[in-house]
Protein backbone atom coordinates (compact mmCIF):
# COMPACT_ATOMS: atom_id res chain seq x y z
CA UNK A 1 0.00 0.00 0.00
CA UNK A 2 1.04 3.42 -0.89
CA UNK A 3 -1.10 6.38 1.14
CA UNK A 4 -1.03 9.16 -1.25
CA UNK A 5 1.20 12.36 -0.57
CA UNK A 6 -2.25 13.90 -1.70
CA UNK A 7 -2.93 13.47 1.69
CA UNK A 8 -1.16 13.00 4.98
CA UNK A 9 0.37 9.43 5.09
CA UNK A 10 -0.64 9.28 9.07
CA UNK A 11 -4.24 9.89 7.81
CA UNK A 12 -6.36 7.18 8.79
CA UNK A 13 -8.32 4.76 6.53
CA UNK A 14 -11.18 3.74 8.11
CA UNK A 15 -10.93 -0.47 7.92
CA UNK A 16 -13.71 -2.24 9.57
CA UNK A 17 -17.42 -2.98 9.28
CA UNK A 18 -20.55 -2.77 11.07
CA UNK A 19 -21.36 -5.83 13.43
CA UNK A 20 -22.64 -9.21 11.53
CA UNK A 21 -26.19 -9.59 11.53
CA UNK A 22 -27.06 -13.77 11.70
CA UNK A 23 -29.88 -15.95 11.71
CA UNK A 24 -28.72 -18.34 14.23
CA UNK A 25 -30.70 -21.49 15.53
CA UNK A 26 -29.25 -22.84 19.28
CA UNK A 27 -26.11 -21.03 19.20
CA UNK A 28 -23.78 -22.10 21.38
CA UNK A 29 -23.73 -19.27 24.58
CA UNK A 30 -19.97 -20.19 24.83
CA UNK A 31 -18.94 -18.77 21.97
CA UNK A 32 -15.64 -16.69 21.71
CA UNK A 33 -13.84 -14.83 19.27
CA UNK A 34 -10.17 -16.10 18.86
CA UNK A 35 -7.18 -14.81 16.83
CA UNK A 36 -3.67 -16.13 16.03
CA UNK A 37 -2.05 -13.62 18.60
CA UNK A 38 -0.79 -10.88 16.36
CA UNK A 39 0.54 -8.49 18.02
CA UNK A 40 -1.09 -5.25 16.28
CA UNK A 41 -4.73 -7.37 15.54
CA UNK A 42 -5.16 -9.51 18.10
CA UNK A 43 -8.58 -11.32 17.39
CA UNK A 44 -7.68 -11.74 13.54
CA UNK A 45 -7.12 -15.00 12.13
CA UNK A 46 -8.00 -17.92 13.90
CA UNK A 47 -6.28 -21.00 14.98
CA UNK A 48 -7.03 -24.71 14.78
CA UNK A 49 -6.81 -24.95 11.03
CA UNK A 50 -4.42 -24.52 7.61
CA UNK A 51 -6.60 -22.42 4.81
CA UNK A 52 -5.84 -24.91 1.47
CA UNK A 53 -8.54 -22.90 -1.00
CA UNK A 54 -11.14 -20.57 -1.38
CA UNK A 55 -14.14 -20.99 -3.61
CA UNK A 56 -16.06 -17.47 -4.02
CA UNK A 57 -19.13 -17.07 -5.57
CA UNK A 58 -20.48 -13.01 -5.60
CA UNK A 59 -23.98 -12.01 -7.38
CA UNK A 60 -23.99 -8.41 -8.76
CA UNK A 61 -27.24 -6.91 -9.46
CA UNK A 62 -26.10 -3.97 -10.96
CA UNK A 63 -26.20 -1.81 -8.07
CA UNK A 64 -23.44 -0.78 -5.74
CA UNK A 65 -25.70 0.47 -2.72
CA UNK A 66 -27.31 -3.09 -2.44
CA UNK A 67 -25.76 -6.76 -0.75
CA UNK A 68 -24.53 -8.78 -3.14
CA UNK A 69 -25.62 -12.70 -2.79
CA UNK A 70 -22.56 -14.98 -2.11
CA UNK A 71 -21.26 -18.44 -1.25
CA UNK A 72 -17.87 -18.83 0.20
CA UNK A 73 -16.17 -22.36 -0.07
CA UNK A 74 -13.56 -23.03 2.29
CA UNK A 75 -10.90 -25.88 1.97
CA UNK A 76 -8.90 -26.71 5.15
CA UNK A 77 -6.91 -28.86 7.23
CA UNK A 78 -7.58 -29.63 10.84
CA UNK A 79 -4.22 -28.52 12.75
CA UNK A 80 -5.83 -29.56 15.86
CA UNK A 81 -9.18 -30.92 17.34
CA UNK A 82 -11.83 -28.75 16.52
CA UNK A 83 -15.35 -28.66 18.65
CA UNK A 84 -15.94 -25.05 17.08
CA UNK A 85 -14.92 -23.48 14.37
CA UNK A 86 -13.92 -19.77 14.12
CA UNK A 87 -13.69 -17.97 10.80
CA UNK A 88 -13.39 -14.11 10.07
CA UNK A 89 -16.36 -12.36 8.96
CA UNK A 90 -18.35 -8.89 9.55
CA UNK A 91 -20.82 -6.75 7.26
CA UNK A 92 -22.89 -9.46 5.82
CA UNK A 93 -25.99 -11.85 6.37
CA UNK A 94 -25.29 -15.53 7.19
CA UNK A 95 -27.58 -17.65 5.77
CA UNK A 96 -26.72 -21.18 6.56
CA UNK A 97 -23.28 -22.90 6.74
CA UNK A 98 -22.25 -26.79 6.44
CA UNK A 99 -18.75 -28.36 7.71
CA UNK A 100 -17.96 -31.34 5.91
CA UNK A 101 -21.37 -31.52 3.56
CA UNK A 102 -23.68 -31.22 7.11
CA UNK A 103 -25.62 -28.10 8.28
CA UNK A 104 -23.93 -26.18 11.46
CA UNK A 105 -24.93 -23.92 13.84
CA UNK A 106 -23.53 -20.61 13.91
CA UNK A 107 -22.96 -17.65 15.93
CA UNK A 108 -21.50 -14.49 15.99
CA UNK A 109 -19.13 -12.72 18.61
CA UNK A 110 -17.22 -9.95 17.90
CA UNK A 111 -15.70 -10.19 14.26
CA UNK A 112 -15.64 -14.01 14.27
CA UNK A 113 -18.38 -15.99 12.35
CA UNK A 114 -18.27 -19.01 15.26
CA UNK A 115 -19.33 -22.14 13.62
CA UNK A 116 -20.17 -25.62 15.59
CA UNK A 117 -20.28 -28.65 13.44
CA UNK A 118 -22.68 -31.52 13.81
CA UNK A 119 -19.45 -33.64 15.03
CA UNK A 120 -15.77 -32.60 16.13
CA UNK A 121 -13.38 -32.41 13.45
CA UNK A 122 -10.26 -34.48 14.21
CA UNK A 123 -6.50 -33.25 13.66
CA UNK A 124 -5.21 -34.04 10.36
CA UNK A 125 -9.35 -33.74 8.57
CA UNK A 126 -10.13 -32.35 5.97
CA UNK A 127 -12.62 -29.88 6.19
CA UNK A 128 -15.02 -28.55 4.08
CA UNK A 129 -16.66 -25.43 4.96
CA UNK A 130 -19.72 -23.93 3.16
CA UNK A 131 -20.91 -20.11 3.89
CA UNK A 132 -24.13 -18.94 2.35
CA UNK A 133 -24.25 -15.33 3.19
CA UNK A 134 -24.32 -11.33 1.99
CA UNK A 135 -21.56 -9.05 1.07
CA UNK A 136 -22.51 -5.39 1.70
CA UNK A 137 -20.77 -2.70 -0.11
CA UNK A 138 -22.21 0.06 1.64
CA UNK A 139 -19.99 1.30 4.43
CA UNK A 140 -20.76 0.81 8.06
CA UNK A 141 -19.01 3.11 10.80
CA UNK A 142 -16.00 2.02 9.52
CA UNK A 143 -14.55 1.65 6.03
CA UNK A 144 -13.34 -0.45 3.60
CA UNK A 145 -13.17 -3.97 2.04
CA UNK A 146 -15.41 -3.25 -1.05
CA UNK A 147 -14.69 0.05 -2.48
CA UNK A 148 -18.00 1.72 -4.58
CA UNK A 149 -16.67 3.28 -7.57
CA UNK A 150 -18.75 5.50 -9.71
CA UNK A 151 -19.63 2.67 -12.20
CA UNK A 152 -19.12 -0.77 -9.54
CA UNK A 153 -17.03 -2.02 -7.18
CA UNK A 154 -13.25 -2.94 -6.01
CA UNK A 155 -11.73 -4.26 -2.83
CA UNK A 156 -9.50 -2.72 -0.82
CA UNK A 157 -8.90 -5.12 2.27
CA UNK A 158 -5.50 -4.44 3.57
CA UNK A 159 -5.13 -4.92 6.55
CA UNK A 160 -7.95 -6.01 8.21
CA UNK A 161 -10.97 -6.02 5.84
CA UNK A 162 -11.20 -8.89 3.61
CA UNK A 163 -13.68 -10.33 6.15
CA UNK A 164 -15.33 -7.48 5.76
CA UNK A 165 -16.32 -8.73 2.12
CA UNK A 166 -16.45 -12.99 2.98
CA UNK A 167 -15.46 -15.52 5.63
CA UNK A 168 -11.90 -16.15 6.19
CA UNK A 169 -8.95 -16.89 8.13
CA UNK A 170 -7.93 -13.08 7.36
CA UNK A 171 -4.71 -13.05 8.25
CA UNK A 172 -1.49 -13.08 6.23
CA UNK A 173 0.29 -16.04 7.66
CA UNK A 174 -2.42 -18.57 6.04
CA UNK A 175 -2.24 -18.27 2.24
CA UNK A 176 -4.57 -20.19 0.01
CA UNK A 177 -5.46 -20.47 -3.67
CA UNK A 178 -8.46 -18.66 -4.56
CA UNK A 179 -11.13 -19.00 -7.48
CA UNK A 180 -13.92 -16.13 -7.91
CA UNK A 181 -16.98 -16.62 -9.59
CA UNK A 182 -18.62 -13.54 -10.62
CA UNK A 183 -22.35 -12.73 -12.33
CA UNK A 184 -22.64 -9.39 -13.41
CA UNK A 185 -25.59 -8.00 -15.72
CA UNK A 186 -24.23 -8.42 -18.93
CA UNK A 187 -23.46 -4.98 -19.70
CA UNK A 188 -20.64 -4.66 -17.14
CA UNK A 189 -17.18 -6.29 -16.85
CA UNK A 190 -15.35 -8.55 -13.88
CA UNK A 191 -11.54 -9.19 -13.37
CA UNK A 192 -10.67 -10.89 -10.50
CA UNK A 193 -7.12 -12.23 -9.51
CA UNK A 194 -5.36 -14.67 -11.02
CA UNK A 195 -6.10 -15.92 -14.76
CA UNK A 196 -9.25 -16.23 -16.60
CA UNK A 197 -10.85 -19.58 -16.47
CA UNK A 198 -14.13 -18.61 -18.52
CA UNK A 199 -16.32 -16.35 -19.50
CA UNK A 200 -20.09 -16.90 -19.98
CA UNK A 201 -23.14 -15.30 -21.30
CA UNK A 202 -26.48 -16.06 -20.73
CA UNK A 203 -29.21 -14.07 -21.33
CA UNK A 204 -29.11 -10.66 -19.50
CA UNK A 205 -26.11 -11.88 -17.20
CA UNK A 206 -22.30 -13.26 -17.49
CA UNK A 207 -21.00 -15.48 -15.42
CA UNK A 208 -16.60 -14.81 -14.83
CA UNK A 209 -14.40 -17.30 -13.27
CA UNK A 210 -10.96 -16.66 -12.10
CA UNK A 211 -8.41 -18.52 -10.25
CA UNK A 212 -4.79 -17.97 -8.71
CA UNK A 213 -1.79 -20.10 -10.20
CA UNK A 214 0.31 -18.91 -6.65
CA UNK A 215 -1.10 -18.90 -3.25
CA UNK A 216 -2.34 -15.46 -1.75
CA UNK A 217 -2.98 -13.56 1.78
CA UNK A 218 -6.82 -12.57 1.81
CA UNK A 219 -5.73 -9.09 2.39
CA UNK A 220 -4.80 -8.88 -1.40
CA UNK A 221 -7.80 -10.22 -2.91
CA UNK A 222 -9.62 -8.00 -5.49
CA UNK A 223 -12.53 -8.19 -7.89
CA UNK A 224 -13.07 -4.94 -10.04
CA UNK A 225 -17.02 -4.97 -11.38
CA UNK A 226 -17.75 -1.83 -13.67
CA UNK A 227 -18.10 -0.53 -17.47
CA UNK A 228 -14.86 -1.65 -17.95
CA UNK A 229 -12.14 -2.34 -20.86
CA UNK A 230 -9.68 -4.86 -20.24
CA UNK A 231 -6.79 -4.08 -21.94
CA UNK A 232 -3.73 -6.55 -22.93
CA UNK A 233 -0.02 -6.19 -23.80
CA UNK A 234 2.78 -8.45 -23.34
CA UNK A 235 5.52 -8.02 -20.57
CA UNK A 236 9.34 -9.82 -20.21
CA UNK A 237 9.00 -13.44 -21.42
CA UNK A 238 5.96 -13.48 -22.43
CA UNK A 239 4.08 -12.19 -19.02
CA UNK A 240 0.63 -11.42 -19.65
CA UNK A 241 -0.18 -7.83 -18.77
CA UNK A 242 -3.73 -7.21 -18.47
CA UNK A 243 -5.40 -3.36 -17.44
CA UNK A 244 -9.09 -2.86 -16.43
CA UNK A 245 -10.24 0.39 -16.66
CA UNK A 246 -13.44 2.37 -17.31
CA UNK A 247 -13.95 2.23 -21.15
CA UNK A 248 -14.65 6.07 -21.75
CA UNK A 249 -10.92 6.33 -20.12
CA UNK A 250 -9.16 4.19 -22.39
CA UNK A 251 -7.52 6.92 -24.36
CA UNK A 252 -6.42 8.98 -21.66
CA UNK A 253 -4.78 5.95 -19.38
CA UNK A 254 -3.62 3.76 -22.24
CA UNK A 255 -0.31 5.88 -22.29
CA UNK A 256 0.09 5.11 -18.96
CA UNK A 257 -0.27 1.37 -18.70
CA UNK A 258 1.52 1.35 -21.23
CA UNK A 259 4.95 1.27 -18.95
CA UNK A 260 4.11 -1.35 -17.15
CA UNK A 261 6.18 -3.88 -19.44
CA UNK A 262 8.98 -1.87 -18.86
CA UNK A 263 8.57 -1.31 -15.41
CA UNK A 264 8.28 -4.88 -14.84
CA UNK A 265 11.83 -5.71 -16.66
CA UNK A 266 13.64 -2.86 -14.49
CA UNK A 267 12.12 -4.97 -11.52
CA UNK A 268 13.15 -8.31 -13.21
CA UNK A 269 16.81 -6.48 -13.76
CA UNK A 270 16.96 -5.46 -9.77
CA UNK A 271 15.49 -8.66 -7.97
CA UNK A 272 15.06 -11.35 -10.27
CA UNK A 273 11.72 -13.03 -12.39
CA UNK A 274 8.65 -11.68 -11.13
CA UNK A 275 6.77 -13.89 -9.25
CA UNK A 276 3.19 -14.43 -10.84
CA UNK A 277 1.02 -15.70 -13.23
CA UNK A 278 0.11 -12.16 -14.91
CA UNK A 279 0.02 -8.32 -14.04
CA UNK A 280 -1.76 -5.19 -14.49
CA UNK A 281 -3.64 -2.07 -12.76
CA UNK A 282 -7.37 -1.73 -12.35
CA UNK A 283 -7.81 2.18 -12.34
CA UNK A 284 -10.65 3.08 -9.82
CA UNK A 285 -13.12 5.70 -10.40
CA UNK A 286 -13.43 6.82 -6.91
CA UNK A 287 -11.08 7.95 -4.03
CA UNK A 288 -9.37 6.18 -1.60
CA UNK A 289 -6.44 8.18 -0.30
CA UNK A 290 -4.30 5.29 -1.45
CA UNK A 291 -3.14 2.88 -4.24
CA UNK A 292 -2.82 -0.60 -3.20
CA UNK A 293 -0.76 -3.72 -4.00
CA UNK A 294 -3.72 -6.88 -4.55
CA UNK A 295 -1.91 -9.89 -6.23
CA UNK A 296 -1.62 -9.36 -10.01
CA UNK A 297 -3.94 -6.57 -9.97
CA UNK A 298 -2.88 -3.26 -8.10
CA UNK A 299 -5.86 -1.32 -7.37
CA UNK A 300 -4.93 2.91 -8.28
CA UNK A 301 -7.24 6.00 -8.06
CA UNK A 302 -7.96 7.61 -11.51
CA UNK A 303 -6.74 10.89 -10.16
CA UNK A 304 -3.38 9.64 -10.46
CA UNK A 305 -3.09 9.51 -13.65
CA UNK A 306 -4.92 12.39 -14.74
CA UNK A 307 -4.67 15.23 -12.21
CA UNK A 308 -1.80 17.29 -14.18
CA UNK A 309 0.05 18.59 -10.77
CA UNK A 310 1.77 15.24 -10.71
CA UNK A 311 5.45 14.91 -12.59
CA UNK A 312 5.76 12.14 -14.95
CA UNK A 313 8.39 10.80 -12.35
CA UNK A 314 5.96 10.90 -9.65
CA UNK A 315 3.58 8.62 -11.19
CA UNK A 316 5.81 6.42 -12.53
CA UNK A 317 7.47 5.94 -8.81
CA UNK A 318 4.48 5.40 -7.28
CA UNK A 319 3.44 2.66 -10.02
CA UNK A 320 6.83 0.85 -9.04
CA UNK A 321 5.82 1.24 -5.49
CA UNK A 322 2.82 -1.18 -5.87
CA UNK A 323 5.37 -3.12 -8.68
CA UNK A 324 7.73 -3.87 -6.18
CA UNK A 325 4.92 -5.47 -3.81
CA UNK A 326 4.24 -8.29 -6.05
CA UNK A 327 7.85 -9.47 -4.40
CA UNK A 328 7.96 -7.96 -1.38
CA UNK A 329 4.87 -8.01 0.72
CA UNK A 330 2.33 -10.35 -1.75
CA UNK A 331 5.15 -13.26 -3.04
CA UNK A 332 6.57 -12.71 0.30
CA UNK A 333 4.53 -12.43 3.44
CA UNK A 334 4.59 -10.70 6.38
CA UNK A 335 4.00 -13.31 9.04
CA UNK A 336 2.89 -11.26 11.27
CA UNK A 337 1.67 -7.43 10.61
CA UNK A 338 4.72 -6.16 12.48
CA UNK A 339 6.77 -7.51 10.08
CA UNK A 340 4.99 -5.02 7.48
CA UNK A 341 8.17 -2.83 7.38
CA UNK A 342 9.52 -5.75 4.90
CA UNK A 343 6.63 -5.03 2.46
CA UNK A 344 6.64 -1.22 2.98
CA UNK A 345 10.12 -0.68 3.15
CA UNK A 346 11.26 -2.49 -0.12
CA UNK A 347 8.52 -0.83 -1.94
CA UNK A 348 9.45 2.68 -0.93
CA UNK A 349 13.54 1.58 -1.84
CA UNK A 350 12.31 0.28 -5.49
CA UNK A 351 10.14 3.62 -5.65
CA UNK A 352 12.61 5.65 -4.83
CA UNK A 353 15.94 4.13 -6.84
CA UNK A 354 12.78 4.29 -9.90
CA UNK A 355 12.82 8.08 -9.14
CA UNK A 356 16.60 8.05 -8.98
CA UNK A 357 17.08 6.38 -12.20
CA UNK A 358 14.77 7.11 -14.45
CA UNK A 359 13.84 10.90 -12.74
CA UNK A 360 16.54 11.88 -11.84
CA UNK A 361 15.56 12.28 -8.14
CA UNK A 362 19.04 11.53 -5.97
CA UNK A 363 17.93 8.96 -3.27
CA UNK A 364 20.54 10.11 -1.24
CA UNK A 365 18.55 13.53 -0.71
CA UNK A 366 15.53 11.49 -0.01
CA UNK A 367 17.07 9.61 2.50
CA UNK A 368 19.24 12.04 3.97
CA UNK A 369 16.12 14.16 4.65
CA UNK A 370 14.34 10.79 6.48
CA UNK A 371 17.43 10.75 8.46
CA UNK A 372 16.10 13.84 9.39
CA UNK A 373 12.72 13.18 10.76
CA UNK A 374 13.70 9.93 11.95
CA UNK A 375 13.81 10.47 15.76
CA UNK A 376 10.16 12.19 15.18
CA UNK A 377 8.46 9.04 12.90
CA UNK A 378 9.72 6.83 15.61
CA UNK A 379 8.24 8.74 18.17
CA UNK A 380 5.20 9.20 16.33
CA UNK A 381 4.41 5.57 14.94
CA UNK A 382 7.22 3.24 16.74
CA UNK A 383 10.47 1.51 15.69
CA UNK A 384 9.91 0.25 12.05
CA UNK A 385 10.17 -3.38 13.23
CA UNK A 386 7.83 -2.73 16.43
CA UNK A 387 5.31 -0.13 14.74
CA UNK A 388 2.42 0.90 17.45
CA UNK A 389 -0.66 -0.32 17.42
CA UNK A 390 -3.40 1.32 15.27
CA UNK A 391 -5.36 3.77 16.36
CA UNK A 392 -9.22 2.90 17.64
CA UNK A 393 -11.57 2.89 15.00
CA UNK A 394 -8.62 3.44 12.43
CA UNK A 395 -6.89 -0.21 11.79
CA UNK A 396 -5.32 1.57 8.64
CA UNK A 397 -3.32 3.75 10.88
CA UNK A 398 -0.29 1.09 11.12
CA UNK A 399 0.57 2.64 8.13
CA UNK A 400 2.68 5.68 9.60
CA UNK A 401 5.61 6.94 8.04
CA UNK A 402 8.13 4.53 10.01
CA UNK A 403 7.11 2.00 7.86
CA UNK A 404 7.88 3.83 4.76
CA UNK A 405 10.60 6.12 4.64
CA UNK A 406 12.00 4.80 8.32
CA UNK A 407 11.75 1.45 6.78
CA UNK A 408 13.24 2.40 3.63
CA UNK A 409 16.28 4.12 5.67
CA UNK A 410 16.94 1.04 7.30
CA UNK A 411 17.69 -0.29 3.67
CA UNK A 412 19.69 1.96 3.07
CA UNK A 413 21.90 1.70 6.23
CA UNK A 414 22.00 -2.24 5.48
CA UNK A 415 23.83 -0.95 2.29
CA UNK A 416 26.02 1.57 3.45
CA UNK A 417 26.81 -1.17 6.43
CA UNK A 418 27.36 -4.28 4.07
CA UNK A 419 28.35 -2.74 0.61
CA UNK A 420 25.90 -2.56 -2.70
CA UNK A 421 27.27 -6.00 -4.21
CA UNK A 422 25.86 -8.20 -0.81
CA UNK A 423 22.49 -6.13 -0.60
CA UNK A 424 21.70 -6.74 -4.48
CA UNK A 425 22.79 -10.30 -2.98
CA UNK A 426 19.90 -10.44 -0.22
CA UNK A 427 17.51 -8.79 -2.37
CA UNK A 428 17.18 -11.52 -4.90
CA UNK A 429 17.96 -14.70 -2.10
CA UNK A 430 15.19 -13.08 -0.17
CA UNK A 431 12.30 -13.06 -2.79
CA UNK A 432 13.65 -16.05 -3.64
CA UNK A 433 14.07 -18.19 -0.97
CA UNK A 434 10.89 -17.44 0.82
CA UNK A 435 8.38 -17.39 -2.82
CA UNK A 436 5.08 -17.87 -2.43
CA UNK A 437 5.49 -17.98 1.93
CA UNK A 438 5.92 -16.01 4.61
CA UNK A 439 8.52 -14.72 6.35
CA UNK A 440 9.61 -12.48 9.29
CA UNK A 441 11.92 -10.16 10.45
CA UNK A 442 14.08 -12.83 12.00
CA UNK A 443 14.75 -14.36 8.43
CA UNK A 444 15.84 -11.48 7.20
CA UNK A 445 18.29 -10.84 9.88
CA UNK A 446 19.37 -13.98 8.95
CA UNK A 447 19.68 -14.26 5.77
CA UNK A 448 21.84 -10.82 5.69
CA UNK A 449 24.00 -12.08 8.58
CA UNK A 450 24.87 -14.82 6.58
CA UNK A 451 25.14 -13.51 2.65
CA UNK A 452 27.17 -10.71 5.16
CA UNK A 453 29.45 -13.19 6.54
CA UNK A 454 29.16 -11.85 9.90
CA UNK A 455 26.43 -11.28 12.67
CA UNK A 456 24.45 -8.18 11.82
CA UNK A 457 21.76 -8.62 14.86
CA UNK A 458 23.53 -5.93 17.24
CA UNK A 459 22.92 -3.36 13.63
CA UNK A 460 19.40 -4.28 13.12
CA UNK A 461 18.29 -4.40 17.12
CA UNK A 462 19.69 -0.70 16.93
CA UNK A 463 17.94 0.27 13.66
CA UNK A 464 14.71 -1.59 13.60
CA UNK A 465 13.66 -1.74 17.19
CA UNK A 466 15.76 1.24 18.55
CA UNK A 467 13.79 4.38 19.97
CA UNK A 468 16.44 6.51 18.40
CA UNK A 469 18.23 6.65 15.25
CA UNK A 470 21.86 5.07 14.94
CA UNK A 471 24.58 6.82 13.22
CA UNK A 472 24.16 6.87 9.36
CA UNK A 473 27.14 4.20 8.03
CA UNK A 474 29.50 6.47 5.76
CA UNK A 475 27.44 9.61 6.69
CA UNK A 476 28.85 10.66 9.87
CA UNK A 477 27.75 14.07 9.18
CA UNK A 478 24.22 13.34 8.91
CA UNK A 479 21.81 14.29 12.30
CA UNK A 480 18.72 13.75 13.50
CA UNK A 481 16.45 16.64 13.98
CA UNK A 482 15.53 16.93 17.86
CA UNK A 483 11.78 15.76 18.60
CA UNK A 484 8.88 18.56 19.15
CA UNK A 485 7.30 18.14 21.85
CA UNK A 486 3.57 19.64 22.14
CA UNK A 487 3.52 22.79 24.53
CA UNK A 488 1.91 22.56 28.05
Amino acid sequence: MLLSSRTPRTAALLAAGVSLAVLAAAAPQSATPLGVGDRLFPHLGNPGYDVQSYDIAFTYQGDNSKPLDAVTKIDAQATSMLDRINLDFSHGTVHSVKVNGLRADFTTKGEDLVVTPTRSVVQGEPLHITVEHTSDPVPGKEEIGWVRTKDGLAMANQADAAHRVFPCNDHPSDKAYFTFHVRTPKELTAVANGRSVSTTRAGDTTDWTYRTEHPMATELAQVSIGRSSVLRREGPHGLEVRDVVRTEDVKTLDPWLAETPAQIAWMESKVGRYPFENYGLVIADATTGFELETQTLSLFERDLFTRSEYPRWYVESVMVHELAHQWFGDSVSPRTWSDVWLNEGHATWYEELYAQEKGDRPMEKRMRAAYGASDAMRADGGPPAAPKSPAPGEKISIFRPVVYDGAALVLYALREEIGKEAFENLERQWVSTHRDGTATTADFVALASQIAGRDLNGFFDAWLYGKKTPPMPGHPDWKVEPVKTAEK
